[in-house]
């Protein structure tokens, strides 16, 4: 029997879906193609695990899972949830005719809780730009995919809980979050406040007027001046994030998993400040799947280089573009 399940894939700081297709047919063997990864083609011993655990069975025939489009390469392990359900429903575990409206992610532990993914606003954002009902993820991750309106979010925290929800069995409430009111109450809630300074009368208002005009700023000064001190304390005198921004900037750190379990919103303007071996790579993005680099999670915050002259000349050469055209351009071989 053929069942479809759809996952998501993020490229850059976008999501596309992914269609995964199930076949279970007489025969034997577990076929896993579509250009997948090491850490999916291992997720057949946590789903076997996760299945036993709950009662279920992995099927003693031809299991075939395609994961659609074939010539996209996918990476990391949330595929394992719908994975594991296109198994039950091809294998008449399930029965269930509403799979085409949710879109489900979420990695399987071996006791089939469900563990913490990335890039779940990105995806949130495309499944309902697609018309999907909703979307079936890990509890800890609920809270940062309900930013997005118009979209039921399924918070689950293992494998039975998704299957009792898909089969009718059990009710889950959506969650839901005022995004505006969310934003409102955290914006100025601030780690280290520029208020805070004593003295410095110089500086600060050199900062002041850098933050008034987005412009660049060096610091000379011995150790213990407070040049550090100070950086840190720049978001706090800017002008604050508004909701655009606030979900720009959260969409980059959410690719990068960079938001903790159970994080929303980001509402303040973020602060980065890479160690000076930073290699070029890491500064500016990229990699086989490309990701953001410290001058996107630095986008609409501070990027601040402590040591500046200890930095490799190469990596300062690559802020030459981001600096002078606003924009980080990544080229690489197809």
């Amino acid at each position: 029997m053929l069942v479809k399940t759809f996952g998501s894939a993020v490229q850059g700081v976008n999501a596309f879906t992914i269609t995964v297709e199930v076949n279970v047919t007489p025969g034997t063997k577990y076929f896993l193609v579509g250009l997948p990864d090491n850490a999916i083609k291992e997720s057949e011993q946590r789903i076997e695990s996760a299945l036993k655990h709950h009662g279920y069975r992995m099927p003693r025939q031809k299991v075939v899972i395609n994961m659609a489009p074939a010539d996209v390469r996918k990476e990391g392990s949330a595929y394992d949830l719908p994975i594991a359900i296109g198994i039950l429903a091809a294998s008449d575990q399930l029965l269930v005719d509403q799979l085409d409206r949710y879109l489900i992610m979420g990695e399987l532990a071996l006791d089939g809780e469900l563990r913490p993914i990335k890039g779940v606003l990105p995806i949130a954002i495309q499944a309902r730009k697609e018309g999907f009902k909703g979307f079936i993820l890990p509890q800890q991750n609920a809270q940062e995919a309900a930013i997005v309106n118009n979209l039921d979010v399924i918070g689950v925290t293992n494998l039975k809980e998704a299957i009792d929800f898909l089969a009718g069995e059990k009710q889950i409430t959506p969650i839901k979050i005022d995004t505006r009111d969310l934003f409102q109450t955290s914006m100025h809630q601030y780690a280290a406040d520029f208020a805070d300074v004593q003295g410095q009368e110089n500086i600060k208002r050199a900062l002041e007027i850098a933050a008034a005009g987005g412009h660049n700023v060096i610091m000379i000064g011995p150790p213990g001046a407070g040049k550090t001190m100070l950086a840190k304390r720049l978001p706090s005198i800017l002008p604050p994030l508004n909701l655009h921004e606030a979900l720009e900037t959260t969409k980059i750190h959410s690719v990068a998993g960079k938001l903790g379990p159970q994080a929303s919103l980001l509402a303040q303007r973020p602060f980065r400040a890479p160690h000076h071996t930073i290699s070029d790579v890491a500064l500016v993005g990229g990699g086989g799947n490309p990701q953001p680099g410290e001058i996107s999670l630095s986008h609409n915050g501070v990027l601040f280089l402590d040591e500046l002259p200890e930095f490799k000349r190469t990596v300062l050469e690559v802020m030459r573009q981001p600096l002078e055209e606003r924009r980080v351009t990544i080229s690489r071989p197809a």
